[in-house]
């Protein structure tokens, strides 16, 4: 089985003290701040944006840096997200919002449900590429709701998402912060917001829980991690520190403007989290023989 990331397709953004620094003088030197992902991306805004304030409260640079080192569905792999890891705290969620281009006659879950029971593996759904969230939580609806659609995966969210403006692509899930203006303008239709709860910036939006599919929250997390090893008195300490950042109202606001809403954790907490859903998405995609190589 391969190893599975915490939360598929999501982002992990690592505190990373340097080797064989004493808890007690911690920091003593810069921070870096890795990002397994391109810039722009949520992940890369969350450092960017808690970075600076990161540094003030500790005196001490922090550096970004963006390194591809997603291990989620790669059988060759030099860590282990559930071991090789020191769970800090959460830094966000962000929400999915499950759409249909306008002129395939799907104004709803129900009607998209009906037409692909109607027609196995003809309609079809985009997804930025293989081991997405976009791709993995339409598997997982894919597995409650028992109807079958054909995967087109893209090399970007950019192919994806014009794609399904265009009418080539039938239905995909698109961050909602993305797809709400495309909504209001009427070239996407909205079906099912993929949270637990409904959204505040799309109150009319029904969840997938709400439309009957249980089990069906398929929201995106945000976590800060440490390395093995790293001292509890550091992990402690960037846990106080980031709790305070990411309730900071400019930090909140900016998070919203991009389609996050900030939140914290204790270390416990998120580890949890994390063995919880790599249990989820290691079911998911054992049971359709999912992989990126």
């Amino acid at each position: 089985m391969h190893r599975i990331i915490f939360r598929i397709g999501v982002a992990l953004c690592a505190a990373l003290p340097a080797a064989g620094v004493l808890a007690q003088t911690y920091p003593s030197q810069p921070i870096k701040l890795v990002v397994p992902y391109t810039p722009g991306t949520g992940m890369d805004i969350i450092a960017r944006t808690v970075g600076p304030k990161l540094s003030e409260r500790l005196g001490q640079p922090v550096i970004v840096e963006n390194k591809l080192i997603a291990s989620n569905l790669y059988r060759s792999v030099p860590f282990n997200p559930l071991s090789d890891f020191a769970p800090i705290s959460l830094a966000a969620w962000g929400t999915l919002l499950l759409t249909a281009n306008p002129n395939k006659n799907i104004k709803s879950l129900a009607d998209l449900i009906a037409r692909a029971k109607a027609n196995p593996g003809k309609l079809t759904y985009s997804s930025p590429g293989v081991g997405t969230p976009h791709h993995m939580s339409m598997e997982l609806l894919k597995d409650l709701t028992g109807v079958s659609l054909l995967h087109v995966p893209y090399k970007g969210s950019a192919g994806a998402l014009t794609d399904l403006i265009s009418g080539e692509i039938d239905v995909a899930f698109v961050p909602i912060h993305v797809a709400m203006p495309y909504v209001q303008a009427g070239r996407l239709t909205a079906l099912a917001v993929g949270s637990a709860k409904r959204q505040p910036n799309a109150p009319g939006i029904p969840t997938l829980q709400e439309l009957g599919v249980k089990g069906a929250d398929v929201d995106m997390w945000y976590a800060f991690m440490a390395p093995k090893g790293t001292p509890a008195t550091v992990v402690s300490r960037l846990d106080a520190e980031l709790r305070a950042i990411l309730a900071l109202p400019e930090i909140k606001a900016g998070f919203d403007k991009q389609g996050m809403d900030a939140a914290s954790s204790s270390p416990e907490e998120l580890n949890a989290l994390m063995r919880r859903d790599n249990a989820r998405w290691a079911a998911i995609i054992r049971k359709n023989n999912i992989t990126a190589e």
